[in-house]
This record gives C-alpha cells, sequence and structure tokens, in this order.
C-alpha cells in the first residue's frame, strides 16, 4: 500500500480575520471545592528518568479523567489504589467521591513504577493500568444509570515493563467481543552508548487486542489475541486508535514503524531501519563536477559485494541490498554512460557510486528527477567559493547600508517569544491495522500541537494545532480516505495567547466549542470564551464601527498552593485536580 502525502484543509468559513482581541471581564466564575480524603497517586520523576520525552509522557501526565459517554462525571486514582468518581448534578451540593474499582495489587512496591492511567473503553468498559505492569478491563456496567455501582474486573494480566494508557475501544465482530488497547513506554534503547547521540532512550507503543474466547453460553473469558509493538524515537502529541481497530493514527516529531507481531520481529525495510538510527541524517549523498556524479549510499555494517543490488542504465539507476527495498531508484536527471560508471564499498558501510555523464558541463539541479526527498547534495570547496564570489554584491558589512529606505530589514530582537515556532516538525501518520504500513501522511510544518480533547464518544480524539495565530480543531474521519481530518472548529487568536503563558501546564475544550480554557502550574486558570452578542451598545473608536459580538477573557485563581494535576472541561463546568482537592468551575450555565 503506497503512502499519500496530505495536507489539512483549513475550513475559511471557520476563520474570523476580524477578530480583534480578547476583552477583560471582571465578572467573577463560581468555584465549589471538594476536599479528598486521601492524596491524589501522584508520580513524580525520578533520576533515572530525566529525558524531556519522560517530562512529556509522565512528568505533564493528566491525572483527571472524563467520561465520555457522560460528561459531568470525573475519575481520578487515589494514594490508596482506588478509583474514584465524582458526578455533578448539583454545583452547590457536590459529595465526596465515590469508590467504583480499587486495585488488588500495590503498586508502590514496584521502583519504576509510573502514574495509574485509566481510558474509558465504551459505554459499559474501562481499561485500567495500576503504573506497575498490570492492564486490567473493566466492566462497569451503564454508567450512566448507576454511577456508583462497583467495576468488575473480567480481565487482570502482567504485560511486562510499567506503562500508561494512551487510547482503548470496544468492537464486536462475528460475534466476538474485543477491545483494543494502546500503550506507552519509554524504555532504555539496547543499541545505544554512551558515545552515541541522542537520549538513550527509544519510546514504544503497543496495540493490544483482548477478546472473548468463551463459546456462547458460557461464562466470558478474555485472553490477549494480538501484540503489535512500534518504535520511534520521540513521545507522540497525538496516538489513537480508529473504531473497530481498523488503524492507528500517530503524530510525532520522529518517524514510528511497526517492528514487533506478537514477539517475532518484522523485516524492515533498509529505509526505515535507517530512519530509525537517525530520522535526520540522508540516506545518500551526491556531488558533481563538469564530468560526473559521484554518490555515497549509506548501507548495513558489515555489508559484501555479493548482498549488494546495482542496476544502471542510460536513464535509471537503482542501488539496494538483497532482501530490503532499494535505497536508491529512479529516473535520473539526465543520461549517463553505464560502461564509464562503476561502485565501490568503502569502510564496509557505504557504496560509491560514479556516474559518468554523457554530456559534459550542465550541472544537474537534483540527481532523481522529481527528487525522492532521502539524499543531499554536496558542494566541493571550488564550488562553494565560485559561488560566494558571484553572490559577494547581495551582501554588506553594514546592519543598515540605506538608513532611508522604507523598508528597514526585519529585527529579530524585536519579535516576541510567542512569535516562534517549534524547531522540529511533526508529522501526523495513519497506519494500516492489517499491513502495518502508513497509508497517510501529514506534514504539521510549523503548527504547534496545542491539545488533544475527546468530544464525541462515537469518534476518534480530536487535536489543536496553531495555525499562524488562531488555534483550530480538527477531528479525524477514518471513513473518508479524501478528507481524512475536518476542521470542525477555531479558537480565535488563542495560539498566539497560550504561546505567552510560560507557565501553561493543561489546555482544553468543551464539546460544544463555546470556551477554551488554560490552565497553569499553580493556581491561575484562563477562559477564553467565543465572540457572543453584548448587551449594551459599544464601538470601535478607531474604525467608527459599532461592535456587535465581544470575545471575553477570564481568570480564575484557585484556593491552593499544590501543582495542578489534572484539567477536564465540559459544556458547563471546568474540573481541576491537585493533590488534594477537587476544583469544579461553573463556567456556563
Amino acid at each position: 500500500m503506497a503512502v499519500s502525502n496530505y495536507s489539512l484543509k483549513v475550513n475559511r468559513q471557520l476563520l474570523d480575520p476580524s477578530f480583534e482581541s480578547y476583552r477583560l471581564s471582571l465578572e467573577p466564575i463560581p468555584i465549589y471545592n471538594v476536599e479528598l480524603d486521601a492524596a491524589v497517586a501522584e508520580v513524580k520523576l525520578k533520576d533515572s528518568q530525566y529525558t524531556l520525552d519522560h517530562v512529556r509522557a509522565f512528568g505533564m501526565y493528566n491525572y483527571l479523567h472524563i467520561d465520555p459517554w457522560y460528561e459531568d462525571s470525573v475519575f481520578f486514582v487515589d494514594c490508596k489504589g482506588r478509583v474514584l468518581n465524582l458526578t455533578v448534578t448539583l454545583d452547590t451540593a457536590l459529595g465526596k467521591p465515590i469508590e467504583v474499582f480499587h486495585m488488588p495489587s500495590d503498586p508502590t512496591v514496584c521502583e519504576e513504577r509510573l502514574c495509574a492511567s485509566l481510558s474509558f473503553t465504551s459505554a459499559t468498559w474501562a481499561s485500567l493500568s495500576d503504573g506497575a505492569g498490570r492492564l486490567y478491563l473493566l466492566r462497569t456496567s451503564m454508567r450512566r444509570e448507576n454511577c456508583s455501582l462497583k467495576w468488575e474486573p473480567l480481565f487482570s494480566e502482567e504485560m511486562g515493563e510499567p506503562f500508561t494508557i494512551l487510547h482503548s475501544i470496544s468492537h464486536v465482530q462475528a460475534g466476538v467481543h474485543s477491545m483494543e488497547v494502546l500503550l506507552l513506554r519509554i524504555q532504555k534503547d539496547p543499541l545505544s552508548d554512551s558515545d552515541a547521540k541522542g537520549s538513550g532512550y527509544s519510546v514504544s507503543l503497543e496495540w493490544i487486542t483482548v477478546s472473548n474466547t468463551a463459546e456462547q453460553g458460557q461464562e466470558k473469558k478474555y485472553k490477549v489475541r494480538k501484540r503489535k509493538v512500534l518504535r520511534g524515537k520521540s513521545v507522540p502529541h497525538y496516538a489513537a486508535l480508529e473504531p473497530q481497530g481498523k488503524g492507528l493514527m500517530v503524530a510525532s516529531e520522529k518517524p514510528f514503524v511497526f517492528t514487533h507481531v506478537d514477539g517475532a520481529l518484522l523485516e524492515q525495510p533498509a529505509t526505515q531501519a535507517m530512519e530509525m538510527e537517525s530520522s535526520a541524517d540522508p540516506i545518500y549523498f551526491w556531488q558533481q563536477t563538469i564530468e560526473d556524479i559521484t554518490v555515497s549510499v549509506r548501507m548495513p555494517e558489515g555489508i559484501t559485494k555479493d548482498d549488494v543490488l546495482f542496476k544502471l542504465s542510460m536513464e535509471n539507476v537503482s542501488v539496494g541490498v538483497r532482501g530490503f527495498a532499494p535505497l536508491l531508484e529512479g529516473q535520473l536527471h539526465a543520461l549517463v554512460d553505464p560502461e564509464a560508471s562503476a561502485w565501490i564499498i568503502k569502510d564496509e558501510k557505504s557504496l560509491e557510486v560514479t556516474l559518468q555523464k554523457r554530456s559534459e558541463g550542465p550541472m544537474w539541479p537534483e540527481l532523481l528527477t522529481g527528487g525522492d526527498g532521502r539524499g543531499e547534495f554536496l558542494m566541493s570547496e571550488e564550488q562553494t567559493a565560485l559561488l560566494h564570489e558571484r553572490l559577494t554584491y547581495l551582501t554588506t558589512e553594514d546592519m543598515n547600508a540605506n538608513p532611508d529606505k522604507d523598508k528597514p530589514p526585519c529585527n529579530a530582537q524585536e519579535l516576541e517569544d510567542c512569535d516562534g515556532f517549534p524547531e522540529d516538525s511533526s508529522n501526523l501518520t495513519r497506519f494500516d491495522g492489517e499491513s502495518l504500513k502508513p497509508t497517510h501522511v501529514v506534514n504539521l510544518g510549523s503548527h504547534q500541537y496545542l491539545f488533544t480533547v475527546d468530544l464525541n464518544p462515537s469518534d476518534m480524539p480530536s487535536f489543536c494545532l496553531r495555525h499562524d495565530v488562531d488555534a483550530l480543531l480538527w477531528q479525524p474521519r477514518p471513513d473518508q480516505p479524501s478528507n481524512m481530518w475536518e476542521h470542525i472548529a477555531t479558537f480565535n487568536a488563542l495560539g498566539y495567547v497560550q504561546a505567552s503563558k510560560r507557565d501553561k501546564k493543561f489546555a482544553t475544550c468543551p464539546p460544544n466549542f463555546s470556551y477554551a480554557a488554560l490552565g497553569e502550574c499553580l493556581r491561575r486558570v484562563f477562559i477564553y470564551r467565543q465572540p457572543s452578542p453584548v448587551d449594551t451598545v459599544l464601538f470601535n473608536r478607531m474604525q467608527g464601527r459599532q461592535v456587535g459580538l465581544v470575545a471575553k477573557q477570564q481568570v480564575a485563581s484557585l484556593e491552593s498552593n499544590n501543582i495542578v494535576l489534572g484539567f477536564r472541561a465540559t459544556n458547563e463546568r471546568l474540573f481541576v485536580l491537585t493533590s488534594n482537592n477537587l476544583f469544579v468551575l461553573k463556567i456556563n450555565n
């Protein structure tokens, strides 16, 4: 299955080019406080968990979980191993959180334990990790009808190293009930050494399928039916399973690739293997003179001439390793002389190919027609010096040689921090559930990833990206291959605003998009409402026109000195969790 490169299609009707700013509103936000009987089961990072990936995955973990099937019901795990639920019906009469499940094992005995994680698989099922490597699949019954009913564990099994749950779904096919669970681990990379570049850790995503193996009429018995593992070099911003387990979507700074199925190592194309080693390094380098082209192709170490597959004609070239996909293949930019060309193995890890040009003189702008994105052109010292000499007249030693010029040069010192974009470019990739190959790839470029949110339980989680100064919400549509990611909402100027919040820890929005919320590490919560009609007549003084809609900003301060651990939004309320308190903010009536 070929990979198709896609781009996200912005719905211009959802953009507001005339949006001016948020107006600070002094209207107080009602805040209700629920004191917890026991502290939240917070797990702090250890000295060995020193990488940025550890901070992203576990240090910034959201300990509060909201039920997509019943939005005013939130869950968390306390230090006693209890899964607690708070369901709100009346804000002024909040009760104590109710225990729905108690983990029988003590996860604190595991030295490398992580935070316990919870995912709602369906309206009647949930998946739970104790943070020490055990996975529970719990039958919850209809939580909307009886939120205090104890959950029943129908599957409990050690799954290896500690993990957190990213996503889970439930489906029935041919009368067999199955659940798909996506696990995240950060593991020490066995191939790394102290002198190698990188953190020494790799990221593992394990896709587990658990199915009911009991025959009809018998008591349900669930067992692991399939285990598929992906590996990458960065914690994904987004990872979610498609309905029915037909595919997987991952947004990350570094590429992921399937490596194992049921413990068996998958044979990887040489290009994918090399990208996993160093996604920033090209597969080949090439130089040229007026007479010939020299190409140096990276090869697996210990390669011999019997392993090399080399084909060359006047118009085409193919270089590869026996048993793998070609590393360099395509139509050459111009004709070459195959008889006068040759190749040689250098240092047992690269193949040097010399291509004799058919016509001397013209310099090639590219090696392959259309380019393949795997190579890099290197200029010789003579070519660099010649180019510098030709372009000298375009440069000057003066900062501003012509101060009277209408458009003075840009001064980078005038830029603000929120004008910058991440250095790394992220990709959004869709993997097919059967072939395990990528089918759709979107280069997110400079569109900063902001947050993930569950809007509709029947759909995949949505994600929010910065687009210019705005924040755009995208909904995956796996059943629409031509428009797989739909732009469904816009939060005006939120991309710019959130970048200025240095202490921001969480961001989210409700299912009706009526507001966006930002939460700092301590105390403060910012609410940015969508533009709404105003009761009084307002005029824009500069433009002399009447203002019909105003977007309000509100700020709330929590009465707690503890770090914010959880942050979830519903259409009416915002839930904020600290180690000893659960705050309920009444946002909308």
